[in-house]
């Protein structure tokens, strides 16, 4: 496993794995992936879309099993109203704005069965700003008290908003998590704001939305090339322009698979050639 050292001296490995969509099977996921040589977990308070409190019990198989906490690199986020499901939300929809964070943070801490978690992420930008900055101000205190290690920020693709956010904010975001996806020139100008100030970019639905790439004749020249998958040369060409990929597989063979991205590198000519399709 290679680590990339946050700004907040955060050691984050540099490919995490993520738990939504995996409904009543997230804990055996969780341990699988962990078992596998996953070192990251990734997942949110949000029961719409993921079950937390079984990444929580995916966690107490994986430490039975011998793996300590702090060998885990464990990201949740707060997710904002208008992400939850009206029928389950893990605070009370009048609650405000800081009532609703403090709630979800201690729902989170108590499902993935921990004082401490390494990044906690705002799920998606709150609007208006001054909301935003409540919001954002509410977290800080948990990094204050030491409860978590860093901020991060996710499905924020304005980069006049990160601006603002980053400007605004006494604890500045260490991580922002987006979807890679053409519809947003893959964050061009975002990921190279970010990389000037030592935030650190990490990428969702990186395989789903470019399958155009991935069956692309360069990608089939690759694989051959390396004999590695496909899959493979898109995560490992994602390390080495900085990216932590987020990957959510089913599949044992795949875990394994995809953990072997730190066994080879893409030569400098190689990683150009696919930059310029995401240009």
């Amino acid at each position: 496993m290679e680590y990339i050292i946050s700004n907040e001296n955060i050691k984050i490995p540099k490919i995490i794995y993520g738990t939504a969509w995996k409904k009543d099977e997230t804990s055996y996921f969780v341990n699988e992936a962990i078992q596998s040589g996953f070192r990251a977990i990734d997942t949110a308070c949000q029961p719409k879309h993921y079950r937390e409190d079984l990444v929580g019990e995916g966690l107490l198989k994986a430490y039975k099993n011998g793996i300590k906490r702090e060998e885990l690199y464990i990201q949740t986020k707060f997710t904002p109203i208008d992400g939850q499901d009206p029928n389950n939300i893990p605070y009370l929809p009048n609650d405000s704005i800081q009532i609703q964070i403090e709630k979800s943070f201690q729902v989170s801490k108590n499902n993935l069965k921990t004082d401490f978690i390494d990044t906690y992420i705002l799920h998606s930008p709150i609007f208006p700003g001054s909301k935003l900055l409540k919001a954002w101000d509410t977290m800080s205190g948990f990094y204050k008290n030491k409860e978590i290690g860093q901020l991060g920020i996710s499905n924020c693709y304005d980069l006049d908003v990160l601006k603002y956010l980053y400007e605004k904010s006494e604890i500045k975001p260490a991580v922002i998590q987006n979807r890679f996806y053409a519809q947003t020139s893959y964050d061009n100008g975002l990921r190279k704001w970010c990389q000037n100030r030592g935030i650190i970019y990490e990428s969702f639905w990186s395989l789903t939305a470019n399958p155009h790439i991935l069956n692309s004749e360069l990608f089939t020249k690759l694989s051959d090339k390396y004999n590695k998958s496909l899959a493979s040369i898109f995560y490992r060409f994602l390390n080495q322009i900085g990216i932590i990929p987020l990957n959510g597989t089913t599949s044992k063979k795949h875990m394994v698979e995809d953990l072997k991205i730190f066994d080879y590198k893409l030569e400098k000519e190689d990683v150009e050639k696919i930059n310029n399709l995401i240009k």
